[in-house]
């Protein structure tokens, strides 16, 4: 079963910004068409916007005609609670050996553009595979809203409309260059389109006609989408040709107070404090990595090396990261990871109890949601460590009760 392949736009940090947002901003005497109102009053603002910055009355409208409001697309941006899964059970939800099988058959399918990819960008195969499989199997579900519907209506909705508005006008671009439908291009809710699941400015700003047929097209070529999917993570910051992750193992009663995404260590430290690769040496000897312990110093253990930070440019969720780039591993030739035997989690009410304590105790865990984010993370490790408890950032009916 699938992750929804567009969950990772709305937890993007933010939309590339693209010239034609630029020069949107930067358009004398232009205002800005305000969220929410009337739906009718938002899509005339958003019309008179793109006249100022100097398109077509006629390719206005007929990028518009047609728009309508999709309440399929308010709902499935509320109800993501797929990411209130531990990773061990997360991972095993996404990865499965018929899709390492399909993976392992896709890297020879389109061995000649991954090689170009390698040889261009410096980004394993597995990495692309990973992403393509995640976000949308292989191509085979690529989402059915209609793309210029949907941004329609997340940027009309008022959550997070400067992330979604400069896609609107970023659709639009395409339209006028001959590469998108308005009414006939469909992707995920969140306005993603293609095998790997980009938003159009990203599109704009990464798109790689690399089957040399003069249109960027995500959503029928294989290569067009893996080229452009590995032009944008090089964009992101990708170091060519590095690791991003390795499973290793901890000594007992080791101090994991250091564990978590925020700290870095040389491999000389790790390795002094008897970090060890489970197989083999270290992927990479002279650079720092982070200890990731997604489930506690019982469970999986793993070292982060910075390329793995590129992934939370891609996707925000610890989680849906650390399984997207293991799953990479694994399509690498690595083993399936040792599960180890971890305390049980927390339900989702009682994650919501402790993260309102742990408010109460001056912590910033953002939103009481259930959900185990980089804050609460945070602020469990901290707990831990004035209660006198391994610091792993693991979440457990003992904390829960000593808090």
């Amino acid at each position: 079963m699938r992750v929804l392949p567009s969950l990772k736009a709305v937890l993007r940090r933010t939309a590339l910004t693209t010239v034609l947002a630029a020069a949107l901003a930067g358009a004398p005497g232009l205002a800005f068409a305000q969220c929410g109102g009337n739906f009718q009053d938002f899509i005339r603002g958003l019309k008179d916007e793109a006249v100022a910055a100097g398109y077509p009355i006629a390719t206005v409208n007929g990028f518009f005609d047609g728009v309508a409001q999709d309440p399929k697309v308010l709902r499935a941006d509320r109800a993501q609670g797929v990411f209130q899964k531990p990773f061990i059970e997360f991972s095993r939800h996404l990865i499965s050996q018929d899709r390492l099988n399909r993976g392992q058959r896709k890297a020879q399918e389109f061995d000649n553009i991954f090689g170009r990819i390698e040889a261009t960008y410096g980004i394993d195969r597995s990495v692309l595979l990973a992403f393509w499989a995640f976000e949308t199997d292989y191509g085979a579900f690529q989402g059915d809203f209609n793309t210029r519907n949907a941004l329609v209506t997340l940027a009309h909705d008022c959550r997070r409309p400067d992330l979604f508005r400069p896609q609107i006008f970023s659709a639009l671009e395409l339209y006028r260059q001959g590469d998108f439908e308005p009414n006939g291009t469909t992707g995920a809710w969140a306005g993603e389109i293609g095998m790997v699941q980009m938003l159009p400015g990203d599109i704009l700003a990464h798109g790689v006609d690399a089957d040399g047929d003069g249109h960027v097209t995500l959503k029928t070529s294989a290569a067009d989408a893996l080229m452009s999917g590995a032009r944008m993570l090089s964009h992101l910051g990708w170091r060519p040709n590095e690791p991003w992750l390795q499973e290793v193992t901890l000594p007992a009663g080791m101090d994991v107070s250091r564990s978590g995404p925020a700290y870095e260590a040389p491999i000389s430290e790790w390795s002094a404090m008897g970090v060890a690769p489970r197989r083999g040496g270290f992927a990479m000897k002279d650079t720092k990595a982070s200890l990731l312990l997604p489930q506690g110093h019982k469970g999986p253990a793993f070292l982060a090396y910075p390329n793995f930070d590129v992934y939370f440019e891609w996707n925000q969720s610890f989680t849906y990261v650390l399984t997207a780039a293991y799953f990479a591993t694994r399509l690498a030739g690595a083993d399936v990871y040792d599960a180890g035997s971890p305390d049980a989690g927390l339900s989702g009410e009682q994650m919501k109890t402790l993260q309102r304590r742990l408010q109460a105790r001056g912590h910033d865990v953002g939103a009481v949601d259930g959900i185990l984010g980089a804050n609460t993370r945070l602020a469990v490790q901290k707990e831990q460590m004035r209660l006198g408890l391994p610091a792993d950032a693991w979440p457990t009916v003992a904390l829960l009760n000593a808090l």
